[in-house]
Formats: C-alpha cells, sequence, structure tokens
C-alpha cells in the first residue's frame, strides 16, 4: 500500500499554480502586443481627410461646370445680340442710302409718289398687313397730308375680280388711310381677302390735300410679298 505524502503533494500544487499563473501573463502579454501593433485597415484620420477632400473637389467640378454653363449661355446671347445690331446697322444703312438720294442735292424734285407696297400675311386669318411707303421732296418747307386707299385685282371663281377700298376696309375707315410726312412715311393697314379670291395686283391711289398731288401706282402682288419693310418714318 503506498504511503501519502504531504509535501509532495504541496509541491504538485504549487507547480500547478505556477503553471497556471504563467499562462495568464502568456496570455496578457499576447492581448498587449495586439493593441501596441500597427493594424492593416485605414487610419480613422486620414479617411476623413480624404472624405473631406473628395467633397471639395466634388464641389469644385460643379462650379466649374455652372461657370461653363453659364459662359455658353451669354456666348450664344452675345452672338445672337451681335446678330441683331448687324440687321439693325444693315437697316440703318438702307434708310441712309434711301434718304441720302431722297433729300440730297442731286437728287431728282418728285411730288407724291408710292416708293414701294409690303404685304404679308396675319396667321390663321384671310387678312393681310400692307405697308405703303410714301415718298415727296418738291416741297422741302411742308408737309404732305392726305389719305391714301388701295384696290386690289385678282381672280375669284375663274373670273377676274377687282376689290375697291370700299370692300378691302371692312369696318375700317372707308375715306383710306391717312398720311402726313415731310419726307416719306410708311403707311400701315389691313385688309381682308375674301375665301377664293387669288390676287395677283395691288394697286395704291394717294392723294395730297391742298392740291398737293395723286400718284396712282400698280405693283405685283408677287412684288409686294417680296418687298422688304421700310425700318422708319421722317415726318
Amino acid at each position: 500500500m503506498q504511503q501519502h505524502d504531504p509535501r509532495a503533494a504541496r509541491r504538485r500544487l504549487l507547480l500547478l499554480a505556477a503553471l497556471w499563473l504563467a499562462s495568464l501573463a502568456l496570455v496578457a502579454a499576447g492581448v498587449w502586443i495586439y493593441a501596441k501593433a500597427p493594424h492593416s485597415g485605414p487610419d480613422p484620420a486620414e479617411f476623413a481627410r480624404a472624405q473631406q477632400e473628395n467633397e471639395g473637389l466634388k464641389q469644385r467640378v460643379a462650379i466649374l461646370e455652372r461657370a461653363d454653363q453659364v459662359d455658353r449661355v451669354a456666348s450664344s446671347d452675345l452672338q445672337q445680340t451681335l446678330r441683331e445690331r448687324e440687321e439693325e446697322i444693315a437697316g440703318l444703312r438702307t434708310d441712309l442710302a434711301f434718304y441720302s438720294r431722297l433729300v440730297g442735292g442731286g437728287a431728282r424734285r418728285e411730288g407724291l409718289a408710292v416708293h414701294s407696297v409690303h404685304v404679308s400675311p396675319v396667321k390663321d386669318s384671310a387678312a393681310w398687313n400692307v405697308v405703303v411707303t410714301l415718298t415727296q421732296n418738291m416741297k422741302r418747307s411742308q408737309s404732305s397730308e392726305g389719305r391714301l386707299q388701295l384696290s386690289i385685282e385678282g381672280v375669284s371663281n375663274g373670273q377676274l375680280k377687282s376689290l375697291p377700298w370700299s370692300e378691302l376696309a371692312g369696318s375700317g375707315d372707308s375715306a383710306g388711310l391717312p398720311f402726313a410726312f415731310k419726307y416719306f412715311q410708311r403707311v400701315s393697314g389691313t385688309v381682308m381677302l375674301p375665301d377664293g379670291f387669288a390676287p395677283n395686283r395691288i394697286k395704291v391711289v394717294a392723294e395730297a390735300a391742298g392740291g398737293g398731288g395723286r400718284v396712282e401706282q400698280g405693283f405685283a402682288w408677287s412684288e409686294a410679298q417680296a418687298a422688304e419693310e421700310s425700318s422708319s418714318n421722317v415726318q
């Protein structure tokens, strides 16, 4: 029978306790080393700075895109404005040339005259806008005043027909369109054509009051459609 040795048992117990303490020390050392060791993931501060820089770049791109859009719109508006100014200048040059011929020292003295007629359709109707440009350079010191009437010749139901001013004016002034000018004037009016009427010629009759003269002149309808309106009046 084996005898129990208290001292040997105590030594074994002390050895087990020492081994247990040593294992705890190793675990604690491993945790401390892991906490101190650098990790492979991104640094939070660096990640935050990168996000901030990215947002800043996005804002700059958006600002540049808006600036580019504004520049394109401004450029388009400028080009449109330049085109309009060029058209205005061309019209003014035409008016200046006409005025110079009319009142220049070498111009032939003329009484009341019809310079041009322009017609244009009124959208979605049987009406036409008419612009008659009258001129005179005989009496420089006074204006020519009077009225003008229109008549239109054409074809209706296969027959020639002439529409007098009384039919063209409708409820307008039956006496004619008034004018009063010193050198030239653009006189505007609107006429109504009946259904089925095909115009081919327009005639202008203008008469100045006080013996200032009378003029009667006809124009082909196609010529009147192609003519350009005078851009100004000289009273």
